[in-house]
């Protein structure tokens, strides 16, 4: 180990990441709507808000991540949800998708 690693060690002994969070992305966005579409290398995730009686939708966060961590962001929201639902009951949903006019392209999923 290099004197420069064992230095770096020493100042985060856990190797635990330092997440800076801004008051502003702190706040969030409001979204009801995911759209999923992915090519053989990514996939992109666009948060949207839908807005009842208001024909246009926006998009209001665009994520990107590997095919890797697709499937980690699956897995921590599968856990997640079963953690809550074991709180608070089971999460209601309905059978009927929502009625809306989008079409971004590509290979597509809701959420």
């Amino acid at each position: 180990m290099s004197e420069d690693q064992k230095k770096k060690d020493d100042k985060n002994p856990n190797n635990q990441i330092n997440i800076e969070l801004s008051e502003e992305i702190a706040e969030g966005v409001y979204a009801n709507l995911a759209m999923i579409a992915h090519s053989s290398s990514e996939f992109v995730i666009d948060f949207i808000r839908l807005m009842p009686g208001v024909p246009k939708a926006k998009v209001k966060s665009r994520i990107v991540v590997t095919p890797e961590h697709a499937k980690r962001l699956l897995n921590a929201l599968q856990d997640n949800i079963q953690k809550y639902e074991a709180t608070f009951g089971e999460v209601k949903q309905t059978e009927e998708s929502p009625k809306f006019p989008l079409n971004f392209g590509g290979t597509m999923g809701e959420a």
